[in-house]
């Protein structure tokens, strides 16, 4: 079959091809509402997102924790998903490794979430509330520098030196933290004073 078409008939013909096409590709044909249809909705849409500093390193990358459920009305937060703020200096939304691994470090059936202690002699850990934990820890330190706390030097120079206990403090914190809790170190009279980042 042979067909006359002159040049400007051709590209009417290509014009009116181009036009049906591309109303097509904008979403004015069923074909378009039937893929809209079975698309799932963006997984993250219903959650609530926190942002948090990642607990492993000293570096204290920035993330955004998503969870399910309205603490609020006395639901359980559970998380579903981690992932890198954008919006953080240190890191802008990269994370290495273990950070991007986090959700499992939530997670994890071995994960601790009270304080636990073992006894002199016990070979297991014991659960115990957090009062008990803290009012132990102080009157540990209590007794301990009262015992060991040196007042003066051999000069006679005041010093207040408590050698016998020492401080770790976390490295992934605010200035304001960091200073606070130098200052409460020093304030009681720890010597050996050091941070997560150099461990």
């Amino acid at each position: 079959m042979n067909m006359d078409l002159s040049r400007r008939s051709f590209l009417k013909l290509a014009g009116a091809g181009v036009a049906a096409t591309s109303l097509g590709a904008m979403g004015f044909s069923e074909a378009e509402a039937a893929e809209v249809a079975h698309v799932r909705a963006f997984k993250l849409a219903t959650t609530t997102e926190t942002r948090q500093t990642c607990p492993y390193c000293s570096v204290a990358c920035g993330i955004i924790i998503y969870s399910k459920g309205d603490v609020r009305k006395g639901d359980k937060a559970e998380v579903v998903h981690i992932e890198g703020d954008v919006d953080h200096p240190t890191n802008r939304g990269t994370l290495c490794p273990k950070g991007a691994a986090l959700k499992d470090f939530v997670k994890s059936p071995t994960r601790l979430l009270y304080p636990m202690h073992r006894k002199p002699g016990s070979d297991k850990f014991e659960r115990m509330s957090w009062d008990e934990a803290l009012d132990r820890i102080a009157r540990l330190m209590k007794d301990d520098r009262d015992a060991n706390l040196l007042l003066k030097n051999e000069k006679g120079l005041d010093v207040n030196r408590w050698t016998t206990t020492g401080m770790l403090a976390a490295s992934a914190t605010s200035n304001e933290t960091a200073w606070a809790t130098f200052k409460f170190a020093k304030s009681i009279g720890i010597v050996g004073f050091d941070n997560q980042a150099r461990v």
